[in-house]
């Protein structure tokens, strides 16, 4: 057997690796469940599996010349700092890039996917440039056998909306979440989402996370919810923040 390998949800390569739910009711690519706390669904929704549309083209704004009634046009006055304007899209501030300095350090940040890719993969990389992945696969003998979302909880409306029903957790430093972890009917009992959530801890914690947490919903067949079991999580080394019959919370301290 091989050994196995981590994926991280990237490209719409990385995000057809996403293995199946083991309930044919949900989808892990069509889910946003927890990005979305109102209306989110874990359903599966095949028309997400396509291309998300280009935006329309906007339509130019006719020339002032062409209107009879808009003022006289201000003479162009030449401005020596010009070379240092910022690009087009806004992002650089009034001095510009600095490429004019061959002494400035540069730095390009990676931009999300956003357009020509399915919704749920632009909701995953959302992360790009600033937090990384949001997802990861675990192929065995290059095969998909277990998927975890996770990321920053600012990611996700929901976490932020239960958490907020317990004052006893800490306010600071603010955890990361696990919000999905799952593996496919044939690979269970086996321990690959354990294996899965330690690269992920780790990770976590490279990225410079102090703790993460996870809520498991009770209320749910196992094969309905996202978040696993309680004694998942306590074999995964996290402990029991809360003790809720329904939505319990476990965290678990990062190195």
């Amino acid at each position: 057997m091989e050994e196995p390998r981590f994926l991280d949800v990237r490209d719409v390569a990385t995000f057809g690796r996403i293995p199946p739910c083991a309930d044919p009711r949900f989808d892990h690519r069509t889910c946003d469940y927890w990005e979305d706390a109102d209306g989110g669904s874990k359903a599966a929704r095949p028309s997400w599996l396509s291309a998300a549309p280009a935006a329309p083209p906007t339509r130019p704004r006719p020339a002032l010349a062409d209107n009879p009634f808009a003022p006289a046009p201000k003479p162009v006055v030449e401005d020596p700092f010009a070379a240092l304007a910022g690009d087009d899209d806004g992002d650089d501030g009034p001095l510009g890039t600095f490429a004019e300095n061959p002494f400035a350090p540069t730095s390009t940040r990676e931009r999300p996917l956003r357009v020509g890719v399915p919704r749920k993969l632009a909701l995953l990389d959302r992360g790009r440039g600033v937090f990384g992945s949001y997802a990861k696969v675990l192929l065995v003998d290059d095969e998909a056998v277990a998927y975890a979302q996770f990321g920053p909880l600012s990611a996700y409306p929901r976490a932020i909306r239960l958490r907020e029903l317990y004052a006893q957790l800490p306010d600071s430093p603010l955890p990361a979440v696990i919000t999905c972890i799952s593996t496919t009917t044939e690979a269970r009992r086996r321990g690959h989402a354990r294996r899965l959530v330690e690269h992920v801890c780790d990770d976590l914690a490279e990225r410079g996370f102090a703790a993460v947490e996870a809520y498991p919903d009770l209320t749910r067949e196992e094969d309905e919810t996202s978040a696993g079991r309680p004694i998942f999580w306590h074999a995964c080394g996290f402990a029991t923040a809360v003790d809720d019959e329904r939505f319990p919370v476990m965290r678990r301290e990062l190195a």
